[in-house]
C-alpha cells in the first residue's frame, strides 16, 4: 500500500489555507470506515479543520498547525490500516489525544499491540495509560488497576489472563469479585445462591464469553481450568481448628499453628507456615479416599487431582471439594487421584532398640518381661539378623523354634544386672504386651524414615509376607491381632509414601487351628493389612521374601477420593505454607493445600472488599502466579466505606514486584461523554472537598476562640475590607 502523496497547498488562492493527501482507493474505504463514521470522528475531535474527501484525495483546510495534526493523525489511522486493522471512532479519539500530548508520539504502534484475537476482534490497549497497565502486567506479579469505569480494567486484564492462559504460562484462570454491593444482601433475592451470585458475575462471563471460543468456556468451567467466583468462596478454603496437619514433631491441631511453624510439605521436607487465616463457621464436608483415608474441610478447600484424562497429558488439576461432588466416578473408574506424600523427613531420635529388632519382636517374640525374652522362628536368617542387631545379647536355640535372648556376659552369682533387651522393653512400655495388645512406641513412629522403615521390615519378615497372583502387581501383606498395632503399621506405611487396606477377619465362626495335634480356637480378631509401597521403598530384608517381591511388578500406590458427605458446620481456620506447590499433608497423610499456584487471579470491583478480605485474597498468591486487582476507589458501596482497596494503596504502594496503574478519564474507551461525566464528577469531588476543608477550619477556629472564654466565635472570625 502506498504511503499517502502530499499535494502541497493548493493553486487556486495562496489565501486558502489546504492541503490535499492522496491516499489508495482500498486504503481510503478502510479509513473512512462504514458511512465515514471516522472522518466525522476526525472531524469531531479538531472543529477548527475542515477536513473533505474527493475521489481518493483527502483535503484538509485550516491553519498551518491543524492541518500538521490533521495529517499526523491520518497517517497513523492509516498504519493501522496497513497492518490489517481497522480502527473505530474510539481509536480516532486516542489517537488525537496522544499526538495532541506528544507529537512525536506513534499511536499505530500503540493501537497494534494485540493482546489476545477471537473471531476477528482483536483485544488491544487504546491508551497510553492501558498501555502502560499492559506492560505492568507483564513486569510485575501483582499489579492494581485503578481508575473510573470505561478505563478498561478488567477487560484489559481479563485479555492478559487469557493470552496467558493460551500461551500455557499459567494452567488456570480464576475470576472473582465481591458478591454483595450498593447494601443489598443475598438472603433477600430471589432463587438459589447460584440465581443470586450469577448477576454480579455475568460481566466476568461475558467478557469470558468474548475472548474465547464460547463452546470452549464451559468445558475449561468444567474442569476448572477456569473458576468463576465471588470473593467469599475465595476466602473459604480452610479445615475445622481440630483438623490434624503433619509437622516433623507429628500431628498437631491446624488451629493451634502459628506463623513460622513447620509443617510437612508433599515432597516431605518440612516448609514453614507463612499465613494462619480464622474463617469462622463453615459448613464442613469429610472426604474419605479408597484406602479409607479421610480429612475435613470447607466446601471450598482445593485439592490438586489427576484424572485419566489429564494422565494421558502429563498435567493436573486443582478443584474444590464441591467440585467432586457428584463426580466421583467415571464409569466403574474412580475420577480423582491425589499425590501422595513422599516418605516423610522427620528428625532422628534416639531409641533404646535396634527398629528392625523392635520389628521381629513384635512380630516373632515374647516380650511380657516375666521371663527372658524369646523369639520364635523357622528362618535362621533371621536369628543371625537378630543376633548382629542386638550387641551384648547372645541369641541362644532353646528347643525346636524357640530362642532365648540372653545377656552375653550373664553368669550365675555376682551381681545382677538386667537383659539389655528387657531393659529397653520396659524403657518403651512394652513389657507386658501380648499378641492383642502390641503397639510400636511413639519414639518409632516420629523418627527418622530409615527408622520407620526398619521396623516395617522387621515386623513384614515376622508376620508379614509378598502376595503373587496371576494377572496382578504384587504386594506385601501383614496380619495382626493388635488393633492398636494395626493403626501403628497403617501410620508407618503412609508416612514412607505408601497405602494400605486392612480387612477383618472375625474370631467367631473361623476354623480352628491346630498345635501339637489340638484344636486351638480363636480367641481375637484378626486384621489382614495390603500394603503398597513406591518404588524405592523395600518392604523386606529377608531373601526369600526379597526375591519374590522382586520377581514380579510391585503395584504402584494410588489414592483416589471416594466419597464426599457432608458434616454440618464448625470454626475454620485456613493456612498458607512457604512450599513451591502450596501442599501441605492433613490428616491420615492426606495432600491438600490452599493457595492458588500456577493461576492468573483476577480480583474485579476490589473497591467493595473490606481491608480483611483485601489482606485474605493477597495472601493466597501461590507460586509461578499473577494477580491483577482493578477497583474504582470514588465508586465504594462499602456501608462503612472502609476500604481494603484504598488501604492497600498506602500500604503496599512501596513493596518490589507491586505496582499500581492509575487511569484517568483520558484513558475511558467508551462513549466519549462517559470521560465528560469522570471528569465532572471528579471537578465536583473536589469542589466539595475544598468545602468541607473551609468548613472544618471554621469550625476549628471558632472552638479555639470559645475554649479562650471570648464572646463568640463570629468575633474572631476575619472580615471583609479588613486585615
Amino acid at each position: 500500500m502506498a504511503e499517502p502523496e502530499q499535494l502541497g497547498p493548493s493553486s487556486e488562492s495562496a489565501a486558502v489555507d489546504e492541503e490535499l493527501l492522496r491516499i489508495d482507493g482500498i486504503a481510503m474505504v478502510r479509513l473512512l470506515g462504514p458511512q465515514d463514521r471516522l472522518l466525522t470522528s476526525i472531524q469531531h475531535e479538531y472543529p477548527g479543520v475542515e477536513v473533505h474527501v474527493r475521489s481518493n484525495e483527502i483535503a484538509i483546510r485550516g491553519d498551518a498547525e491543524s492541518r500538521l495534526r490533521v495529517r499526523r493523525l491520518i497517517e497513523e489511522l492509516l498504519e493501522l490500516v496497513r497492518s490489517g486493522q481497522d480502527p473505530t471512532p474510539t481509536e480516532v479519539r486516542s489517537s488525537a489525544r496522544m499526538l495532541e500530548a506528544d507529537p512525536n508520539a506513534k499511536p499505530s504502534e500503540l493501537l497494534g499491540q494485540v493482546i489476545v484475537s477471537s473471531r476477528g476482534k482483536s483485544i488491544r490497549p487504546k491508551t497510553e495509560g492501558q498501555r502502560a497497565y499492559v506492560d505492568a502486567i507483564d513486569e510485575f506479579t501483582i499489579v492494581f488497576g485503578i481508575g473510573p469505569a470505561g478505563t478498561g480494567k478488567t477487560y484489559l486484564a481479563m485479555a492478559k489472563a487469557v493470552q496467558a492462559l493460551q500461551r500455557k504460562e499459567v494452567s488456570r484462570i480464576i475470576l472473582t469479585r465481591p458478591a454483595v454491593e450498593a447494601g443489598e444482601r443475598l438472603g433477600f433475592l430471589p432463587g438459589t445462591l447460584t440465581d443470586k451470585i450469577d448477576p454480579y458475575l455475568r460481566p466476568l462471563y461475558d467478557a469470558l464469553n468474548e475472548m474465547m471460543d464460547p463452546e470452549l468456556v464451559p468445558k475449561l468451567l468444567a474442569s476448572g481450568t477456569v473458576e468463576v467466583a465471588p470473593l467469599a468462596y475465595m476466602r473459604g478454603r480452610a479445615q475445622p481448628l481440630d483438623a490434624q496437619v503433619l509437622t516433623p514433631d507429628g500431628f498437631v491441631a491446624i488451629g493451634s499453628l502459628e506463623v513460622g511453624d513447620l509443617v510437612i510439605g508433599a515432597n516431605g521436607e518440612p516448609t514453614p507456615v507463612l499465613g494462619v487465616f480464622p474463617q469462622g463457621r463453615k459448613p464442613i464436608y469429610r472426604v474419605t479416599t479408597q484406602d479409607g483415608a479421610s480429612t475435613r474441610c470447607c466446601g471450598e478447600h482445593l485439592w490438586t487431582v489427576t484424572t485419566r484424562d489429564d494422565k494421558r497429558r502429563g498435567k493436573s488439576r486443582v478443584v474444590q471439594t464441591t467440585d467432586m461432588i457428584g463426580r466421583l466416578r467415571q464409569s466403574h473408574f474412580h475420577r480423582f487421584e491425589l499425590p501422595i506424600v513422599q516418605p516423610v523427613q522427620m528428625p532422628t531420635r534416639a531409641v533404646p532398640l535396634d527398629p528392625y529388632a523392635l520389628g521381629l519382636l513384635l512380630g516373632d517374640g515374647s516380650i511380657t518381661c516375666q521371663t527372658t525374652p524369646t523369639f520364635s522362628t523357622a528362618d535362621l536368617e533371621l536369628v543371625d539378623r537378630l543376633q548382629a542387631c542386638l550387641p551384648g545379647v547372645t541369641v541362644t536355640h532353646k528347643d525346636r523354634y524357640d530362642y532365648v535372648l540372653k545377656r552375653t556376659d550373664g553368669a550365675r552369682g555376682g551381681v545382677i544386672v538386667a537383659n539389655p533387651v528387657t531393659a529397653a522393653i520396659r524403657e518403651l512400655g512394652l513389657d507386658g504386651a501380648t499378641s492383642a495388645t502390641k503397639f510400636i512406641p511413639a519414639d518409632y513412629l516420629i523418627n527418622s524414615d530409615d527408622v520407620r522403615l526398619a521396623v516395617l521390615q522387621g515386623l513384614l519378615d515376622t508376620d508379614g509376607g509378598p502376595v503373587v497372583q496371576r494377572g496382578r502387581t504384587c504386594r506385601a501383606q501383614y496380619s495382626t491381632t493388635s488393633p492398636r498395632l494395626r493403626d501403628d503399621v497403617v501410620q508407618l506405611v503412609r508416612s514412607l509414601g505408601g497405602i494400605v487396606y486392612w480387612r477383618t477377619r472375625q474370631a467367631a465362626g473361623r476354623t480352628p487351628g491346630h498345635a501339637n495335634g489340638r484344636a486351638v480356637p480363636y480367641r481375637h480378631d484378626a486384621y489382614v493389612l495390603d500394603i503398597r509401597l513406591p518404588a524405592g521403598v523395600e518392604p523386606f530384608r529377608l531373601t526369600r521374601k526379597r526375591e519374590l517381591y522382586a520377581s514380579t511388578e510391585a503395584g504402584r500406590p494410588q489414592r483416589y477420593i471416594d466419597e464426599i458427605v457432608p458434616l454440618g458446620e464448625a470454626e475454620t481456620v485456613c493456612i498458607q505454607v512457604a512450599a513451591e506447590d502450596s501442599l501441605y499433608v492433613t490428616d491420615d497423610y492426606l495432600v491438600t493445600h490452599n493457595t492458588l499456584n500456577d493461576s492468573f487471579v483476577v480480583l474485579d470491583e476490589a473497591q467493595n472488599t473490606t481491608p480483611e478480605q483485601m489482606k485474605m485474597f493477597l495472601t493466597r498468591l501461590g507460586f509461578g502466579s499473577k494477580m491483577v486487582v482493578t477497583g474504582d476507589i470514588t465508586q465504594i458501596d462499602l456501608p462503612s466505606g472502609a476500604s481494603g482497596l484504598r488501604l492497600v494503596t498506602r500500604i503496599l504502594d512501596h513493596v518490589d514486584d507491586i505496582d499500581f496503574a492509575w487511569l484517568t478519564s483520558d484513558d475511558v474507551v467508551r462513549h466519549s461523554l462517559v470521560g465528560r461525566i469522570v471528569d465532572a464528577y471528579t471537578e465536583y469531588d473536589e469542589r466539595a472537598q475544598a468545602r468541607r476543608f473551609e468548613r472544618e477550619q471554621a469550625r476549628e477556629f471558632a472552638n479555639r476562640a470559645e475554649r479562650r472564654g471570648h464572646a463568640g466565635p463570629r468575633d474572631h472570625l476575619p472580615r471583609k475590607g479588613k486585615s
